[in-house]
């Protein structure tokens, strides 16, 4: 089986592959190749494994020659995020829809080729979701809710579902759009998404560093683990078509949590002092987007099909802390201020 993973340098496309790899099979098939497409070079491990090849470079190049290679899954993960997005609106159409339909496009020429039909999971997101006039917005969005998008972000993401759709239903590929929840703790520096934040909050201060909180405590948004995330697209992969049920998007679970709720729960696996090192600092931008986003979310189909996120936030800090055991300064404020 060869599988290609979008964006596979980043930090969700290096566990996935790190996950997949370890399994050794998808759908039930021995994995001979994966394919790692991103703009800058996947890390060392991950090069060293025969089974890995890496590729640098823009999306839209690169998929010219995937018209000429066979693949059996697709996880398409690459993507301009939220807060670059609405700062630069040709860059979040240029890397979310136009790249995607050019993905579409080269399955469908391949398909039509040579009769072989593949899967494609799309990340998508809970941001095509938000408040509108016309509809009441619940306090959590699930499978069953209109989607209207605040965000050009969340905008993109929404045409891309329809796009799959489409082409899965005239038989071109065998598409499943995954609406995925913020995934914390992200490692590394501060993005440009407008959900950074939600895993700044824990990283610095874990690293003893100070971090901005951007908005009220109160809020309230739906978060998962890196590997429960990793675990999910997995699954939705493997789902047959009939279990994922029907071309529409599904819902990805989350854990329903305030800001404060994870504020606190950094105070009882790290201590006060480290917790103390987060400052409040009202970002207007940030504040704005996020009041767009949903409070929570039900993921109905996702949890008929064994998807699960953590049950408490402690759990994910503690998933962090367990991955960055070896790092030089990820816990430098655990090991000093705890």
């Amino acid at each position: 089986m060869r599988v290609l993973i979008t964006g596979g340098a980043g930090f969700v496309g290096v566990r996935l592959a790190r996950t997949l790899l370890a399994r050794e099979r998808l759908d039930g098939r021995r994995i001979e190749q994966i394919v790692l497409t991103d703009q800058v070079a996947a890390p060392a491990d991950l090069l060293a494994d025969r089974r890995v090849l890496g590729r640098v470079g823009k999306l839209m190049p690169e998929v010219q020659a995937l018209r000429d290679e066979e693949f059996d899954g697709i996880f398409h993960l690459a993507s301009a995020v939220s807060g670059e997005c609405e700062l630069d609106f040709d860059l979040g159409m240029g890397s979310n829809l136009d790249s995607t339909r050019a993905l579409l496009d080269a399955m469908r020429a391949r398909q039509q080729r040579s009769g072989k039909v593949a899967k494609l999971v799309f990340s998508s997101s809970i941001a095509v979701f938000g408040p509108d006039p016309a509809y009441p917005f619940p306090a959590r969005v699930g499978d069953d809710t209109l989607p209207t998008p605040q965000t050009s972000y969340g905008a993109q993401k929404h045409i891309c579902e329809h796009l799959i759709a489409d082409y899965t239903r005239k038989g071109f590929l065998d598409g499943r759009a995954a609406r995925l929840v913020t995934v914390t703790v992200r490692p590394g520096r501060p993005n440009g998404a407008a959900s950074s934040f939600f895993s700044g909050i824990i990283r610095e201060p874990l690293a003893g560093e100070e971090a901005q909180l951007p908005v009220d405590p109160a809020v309230t948004h739906a978060v998962a683990s890196p590997q429960s995330m990793v675990d999910g697209l997995v699954a939705v992969h493997e789902a047959s078509r009939e279990a994922f049920v029907g071309r529409s998007a599904m819902t990805m679970p989350g854990l329903n949590v305030s800001v404060q709720q994870m504020l606190d729960a950094l105070a009882r696996v790290a201590g006060p002092r480290v917790r103390a090192l987060v400052r409040p600092q009202r970002d207007e931008r940030i504040a704005g987007i996020v009041a767009n986003w949903p409070g929570g979310v039900i993921a109905k189909r996702a949890t008929a099909l064994g998807i699960r996120a953590e049950a408490s936030f402690e759990e994910i800090i503690r998933q962090y802390i367990a991955d960055h055991q070896n790092h030089p300064t990820a816990l430098k404020g655990l090991k000093e201020l705890a």
